[in-house]
């Protein structure tokens, strides 16, 4: 009987010193049981995320003890290993802060350069509708030059024509006029 009694304490000991850290599923709460079933008694509630550790395993119930030191038993579905999301919370809450604050800066920084593209576009229109008029001004004056070129080469053409034919007319009429007698001086 003693050794019977012996190996309970030690296998008791056994599950108290190999206690599992876990904590309550992050979105329920739960009744602890005075026993591995529904049948037993409630004697406490266990809130979503609280930590806990792990005392027994039986069926489909685990035995757990809670940092207040309130020990019961809850279903297995609603024990999840390791630490709480919830311990996270304030950590992930700062950091979403930090992001937002991040994301309203990146922004304010998008706002600033979409209107600086803005601006850029329209003066990129506005040189291109320039270059469209200064190309038209070039060509027109293009053409003003070569119009002048013609011009000016009529008119020259014009001009020596009619100095060549003023020529020719004098040399027609040059022969009809009178000619005028030279003095004779005989002093020679």
């Amino acid at each position: 009987m003693k050794k019977v009694l012996l190996a309970a304490l030690l296998s008791g000991l056994s599950t108290f010193a190999s206690a599992e850290s876990a904590h309550i599923a992050d979105d329920v709460y739960v009744f602890m049981n005075s026993g591995p079933s529904n049948q037993y008694r409630i004697n406490g509630r266990v809130t979503s995320g609280e930590a806990v550790q792990i005392l027994d395993r039986r069926d489909d119930y685990i035995q757990i003890k809670t940092e207040g030191g309130r020990v019961g038993w809850v279903p297995e579905a609603f024990v999840a290993s390791g630490v709480s999301d919830l311990i996270h919370l304030p950590e992930l809450e700062s950091e979403l802060a930090a992001s937002k604050k991040r994301i309203d800066a990146q922004q304010q920084k998008i706002t600033v350069l979409e209107q600086a593209a803005q601006t850029r576009t329209q003066e990129s229109q506005e040189s291109r509708a320039r270059v469209v008029e200064l190309e038209k001004e070039i060509a027109a004056l293009k053409t003003q030059i070569s119009n002048m070129d013609q011009s000016n080469l009529i008119r020259w053409l014009t001009h020596g024509g009619l100095v060549a034919l003023g020529g020719v007319l004098l040399g027609l009429l040059v022969p009809y006029l009178p000619k005028r007698r030279k003095p004779r001086n005989d002093w020679f």
